[in-house]
């Protein structure tokens, strides 16, 4: 331990060269990791060996990167945040030898996000808040809060703290497991009639559909690693079938998630307002209908989920 640990309140090892004096109490800096004058760093960090932090570069609080990471001018790590080792970020789409862009791309990753080992990450994206990049990774664009992406290049596997739900699952269970574990949803198995002619689901207002439907739209034709969705509405509720084939819904209260696989006509699912819904996992041949209770309008719609968790807070 050397004197600038007692002096400035971080460690640097011996053999680390720290230009910055934005350093934040009770970091550590390893061997042979570099950190240009022009970087901020948080406190309770830990920088590992061969590291190299370049000068418009924000690091929060408690941010652990390991060896063989580098950060270039634009990105942005908030708090809380793991960087596995050799994970590779990138400025600039179109680099040439001696020649740069007028501003840097701005790459964030938010707070308590996860880069796996070997990923990349291409300029400009966002990693959303609490999302796992997969080990070896190609992030070509934003990822959404709480997602697990994997592949190259990325996609979607599933959600974070998101299991699927009973009651999606198994047709005998009661749509009050879902209500207890999401707030504002709820699973609705529809009467459902079989005879030599074919089958018929069933739906009537009040029984399974709390509101007299003002519009309805159908998602169709989604490659398989596409997503829909990644919003709220303030006032709109909504009631989804997967008509044909399946798909899956995320939905999120701000506080706990769950994931419903649709995967027959009779199965429904109620949103009230201020949910924050995504759908994924479609098959090839699904079909998603959804009904909701006003008309278009597009001041209704909560498309930043950090927005979202504010109103949420504040409601």
């Amino acid at each position: 331990m050397t004197d600038k640990t007692t002096k400035k309140g971080y460690f640097a090892h011996p053999q680390a060269l720290v230009e910055s004096e934005s350093i934040g109490d009770g970091t550590r800096v390893w061997a042979f990791a570099h950190v240009l004058p022009g970087a901020v760093i948080g406190g309770d960090c830990n920088i590992c060996d061969h590291v190299f932090i370049e000068n418009d570069v924000r690091v929060g609080d408690r941010v652990t990167i390991k060896s063989g990471v580098q950060l270039w001018d634009g990105i942005e790590i908030e708090d809380d945040v793991f960087i596995g080792p050799n994970a590779t970020f990138s400025n600039d789409r179109f680099p040439r030898s001696k020649e740069w862009p007028e501003e840097f791309e701005r790459t964030i990753v938010r707070q308590g996000a996860s880069i796996g080992s070997n990923a990349t990450l291409l300029p400009g994206v966002e990693i959303g808040r609490n999302a796992m990049v997969g080990a070896g990774a190609v992030v070509t664009k934003d990822v959404p809060p709480h997602a697990v992406v994997v592949g190259n290049p990325a996609f979607i596997r599933r959600y974070v703290d998101a299991p699927l739900e009973a009651s999606a699952a198994a047709p005998t269970a009661s749509p009050a497991e879902l209500a207890a574990t999401v707030e504002g949803v709820t699973v609705h198995e529809l009467p459902e009639f079989s005879d030599m002619r074919g089958k018929l689901a069933v739906g009537e207002m009040g029984d399974f559909l709390p509101f007299i439907p003002k519009r309805f739209f159908v998602v169709y034709e989604v490659p398989s690693r596409e997503v829909r969705g990644e919003h709220a509405h303030r006032r709109i509720e909504q009631f989804l079938i997967c008509v044909q084939g399946e798909c899956s819904l995320m939905v999120d209260d701000g506080q706990h998630r769950a994931e419903i696989r649709l995967d027959r006509p009779s199965l429904g699912v109620h949103m009230a307002p201020m949910v924050w819904g995504v759908q994924y996992k479609f098959s090839p041949d699904a079909v998603l209908l959804v009904l909701a209770s006003e008309p278009y309008d597009a001041a209704e719609y909560i498309r930043e989920y950090e927005e979202y968790l504010e109103l949420r807070t504040n409601a």
